[in-house]
């Protein structure tokens, strides 16, 4: 029977092939139910005790090989045949497939853009605590206690401490900047602040603002009309156009504020302007003297302007989102909105 095993190992290593069907005819005759070797497995019960060990070693090396053959002329056919079902083999000289990036944030996208438009002008970026005392965010800005402008502002106090609050504005950056910096002040502070407000399509407890002072001998009003108008068209395109409506603010006077030209419609008027063909984005205005005194700075020797808006409302207008609460939410098929945005 060895001799048998031998001769049948011979013909295993002789076996050459140019078909899967011949590959496959083989298998049959070899290895399949009915086959030679799985026969000599059943003629192996009749072998000599004796002889059984070197006979079942031939016999299991007969048959790993005959099934190595096979599956090694099946790959060199595979191979030599090209690609199955139309699929092209990898080419492994192009770059990796890394794991797909992410997008920004829309807020932040907005915020670089309005802190980029800025920056080449001078201005450069503060910041400071989002929780503040009632001096930074209240009163070094003209807001007296028990003054009625205060109730414009609904505050986040902490527990029965009146003095301690999440800031409603980041114009506490530019006091903390006016008390350490002497003139000329460009300053821009963006940041998150907190007003107690429902939450609703157009208003947010929690908001983004971006908001300037610049502070000078010699500064005007028609200084800071100008620096709004290059902001305007960087913004929203050089077409646009700005306009300035009487307002108060406590900290400025006088004060206003700035519509620009609704870049959707171009003026006839639509849903996003209110059919009016004007978009208001911030608020601005001379800075009071009184705040200048309060941090410091000699209203006799200086003057400045300021100004302050919401990213969020410039972002809308930027992208159409109709729905403030959707920046919040985090909503991936939202925010994948944004990635040919950077």
């Amino acid at each position: 029977m060895i001799e048998k095993i031998k001769a049948l190992l011979q013909e295993v290593e002789a076996f050459r092939a140019e078909t899967h069907e011949q590959v496959e005819a083989f298998r049959v005759r070899m290895l399949s139910k009915k086959g030679i070797i799985p026969s000599l497995f059943q003629d192996f019960k009749g072998v000599d005790p004796a002889l059984r060990k070197e006979v079942g070693q031939h016999l299991n090396d007969l048959k790993d090989r005959a099934t190595e053959k096979v599956n090694q002329i099946k790959d060199l056919l595979d191979q030599a045949s090209g690609p199955k079902d139309g699929q092209e083999h990898p080419d492994l000289s192009m770059p990796a497939d890394f794991a797909p990036l992410g997008s920004r944030h829309p807020i932040s996208i907005t915020r670089n853009r309005i802190n980029g438009i800025f920056e080449r002008i001078g201005f450069v970026v503060s910041e400071g605590p989002e929780m503040e005392d009632d001096w930074h965010n209240f009163s070094a800005l003209n807001f007296p206690e028990e003054h009625p402008a205060r109730d414009m502002q609904d505050t986040f106090f902490f527990g029965k401490n009146p003095d301690l609050a999440l800031r409603t504005h980041t114009s506490s950056v530019q006091v903390r900047v006016m008390e350490s910096q002497k003139p000329p002040i460009r300053t821009i502070s963006p940041g998150r602040v907190f007003r107690n407000e429902a939450i609703s399509a157009r208003a947010h407890c929690i908001f983004h603002q971006v908001e300037g002072l610049y502070i000078d001998k010699g500064v005007s009003f028609a200084d800071m009309r100008q620096t709004l108008l290059y902001f305007a068209r960087e913004m929203f395109g050089e077409k646009t156009q700005i306009r300035l409506r009487p307002s108060f603010f406590p900290f400025t006077e006088p004060s206003a504020e700035m519509d620009v030209s609704c870049n959707i419609c171009g003026g006839p008027g639509c849903p996003i302007c209110k059919y009016s063909g004007w978009i208001e984005v911030m608020g601005c205005g001379m800075v009071d003297p009184n705040v200048l005194k309060n941090c410091g700075i000699d209203p006799e020797v200086y003057s400045g302007y300021a100004f302050g808006m919401g990213i969020e409302r410039i972002a809308m207008n930027i992208f159409q989102v109709r729905d403030l609460r959707m920046y919040f939410e985090n909503d991936l098929r939202f925010l994948r909105q944004f990635k040919s945005a950077l």
